[in-house]
């Protein structure tokens, strides 16, 4: 059974806690997690673009001019794609981005993000993560103290006001919840901070 380090707010070893096998000592599939975060990413975007075709756009509708003689190209409208205010070829019309990635998959994504991320060693386990007050200043020494001042990711098991008002500020640092926590913010933190009680959580969510 995999192990790791158990730190207090202040920076310091104060023992060591058991990893489930299940979640931290899995078979890394990379097809896997590069599905869920393809999935991830698709999610975000809105699909709203759109542009006219050259049968959507104003204006145009008779023949600028007449077939022969002129010297000039072919034409029929002047709406047609190398015209000023003409449509645009192949526009782009709202879409749905959805990649629909299977249950199993995205468990196996799960389970290889945060076993290769303890096996980089960028997983800090805290007692307990709690501040006294809602202060930037007391969030950042906690997070050089267990040297995780670049791209951290905090685990909590549930809204912590202080935490979340203390960690908004700093641009190298993130909070998030067992219940939120997903594949892309794994893989993207440079180091996730988890407290025991959202490990214990993580665990009996997806062991």
């Amino acid at each position: 059974m995999p192990k790791t380090a158990l730190y207090n707010m202040e920076g310091s070893a104060i023992g060591e806690v058991e990893l489930s096998e299940a979640i931290f000592a899995a078979p890394v599939s990379v097809a896997a997690m590069h599905l869920v975060v393809r999935s991830y990413l698709a999610a975000q975007r809105q699909g709203t673009q759109s542009a006219r075709t050259r049968g959507e756009v104003r204006g145009g509708g008779r023949k600028i001019y007449r077939q022969k003689g002129t010297g000039n190209a072919r034409h029929h409208g002047n709406r047609a794609p190398q015209f000023a205010h003409g449509g645009v070829v192949f526009a782009p019309k709202p879409r749905d981005y959805v990649i629909n990635v299977p249950k199993k998959v995205r468990r196996l994504a799960f389970k290889s993000a945060m076993t290769s991320k303890l096996n980089d060693g960028d997983i800090i386990v805290v007692d307990e993560i709690k501040l006294s007050e809602g202060k930037t200043k007391l969030m950042a020494k906690a997070l050089k103290a267990l040297k995780a001042e670049k791209k951290a990711l905090v685990v909590l098991p549930q809204r912590d006001e202080n935490v979340v008002r203390a960690t908004a500020n700093l641009a190298e640092a993130k909070t998030t919840y067992v219940n939120t926590l997903n594949v892309y913010d794994i893989l993207n933190a440079g180091k996730i901070v988890l407290s025991k009680a959202a490990l214990q959580s993580v665990e009996e969510v997806y062991a």
